[in-house]
């Protein structure tokens, strides 16, 4: 039986990395910045805000957290604000999983440790760079790396500058998320199945978004999106 392939792990492969995420280091920036100056009006330290995007790095979910945080917590408000947040994170679950057929054959105390470092952005580059014939582990922990640092340093910004603005929203902070997702969703357009699920995603989200509080929505128009790409052919 032969043994599969050592993924390579190098220096150059992750400075490749680094180098590709540097065009989307903006948006990240403003993202995390977003995150900073929201986490103000819920009462974060800079210490606080700092260590939930180190730790945590997760935008989303981190932006739903702050939606959900109260002052006064009971088991059914923790309950709640985690099955949301592991919801909203679920699709880490599949994004891991299409990374196995590459950097499965890694040692577990590499690759999981690596694993800390996915997000939306260095997931889809990381795809496309092994779709492309590279091959070196270093590009997608290379990439993560940058995302995380930079994640971090926007939210301590953030956080100063949000200190600042009594209502974040009159400034349009509040539109930076949607903002980032829509760019990163432009690039996997195909055809008809997205236009489809995203189209129900999108009515439905917003639909619900005007009946029910909080971050449900997010829940409600994915699971609508997905029924809906999930039934519809591949036609373009």
């Amino acid at each position: 039986m032969t043994r599969p392939r050592p993924v390579p792990l190098t220096l150059a492969g992750t400075l490749l990395g680094v180098r590709a995420m540097m065009p989307l280091m903006p948006g990240i920036a403003a993202f995390g910045a977003a995150f900073g100056a929201a986490s103000v009006q819920k009462g974060f330290s800079l210490l606080e805000a700092s260590l939930s995007s180190g730790l945590v790095f997760a935008g989303l979910a981190q932006m739903v957290a702050l939606e959900g945080w109260t002052d006064r917590w009971t088991p059914a408000t923790l309950l709640a604000l985690g099955f949301l947040t592991f919801t909203v994170n679920m699709r880490h679950v599949l994004m891991a999983a299409s990374l196995r057929p590459w950097l499965g054959t890694m040692p577990a105390w590499q690759i999981y440790p690596a694993l800390l470092l996915l997000a939306d952005n260095n997931w889809a580059a990381s795809l496309r760079y092994h779709t492309e014939g590279g091959d070196d582990a270093g590009f997608f922990i290379g990439s993560g790396l940058v995302t995380w640092a930079v994640w971090i340093i926007a939210t301590m910004a953030g956080h100063v500058i949000g200190g600042g603005i009594p209502d974040p929203k009159a400034v349009g902070i509040d539109l930076v998320v949607p903002a980032f997702f829509v760019a990163m969703l432009l690039p996997n357009w195909k055809g008809r199945r997205e236009a489809v699920g995203w189209g129900v995603a999108a009515v439905v989200s917003v639909a619900a978004s005007y009946l029910l509080p909080g971050w449900w929505f997010i829940v409600i128009g994915a699971l609508a999106g997905a029924f809906a790409g999930g039934f519809t052919d591949d036609e373009r």
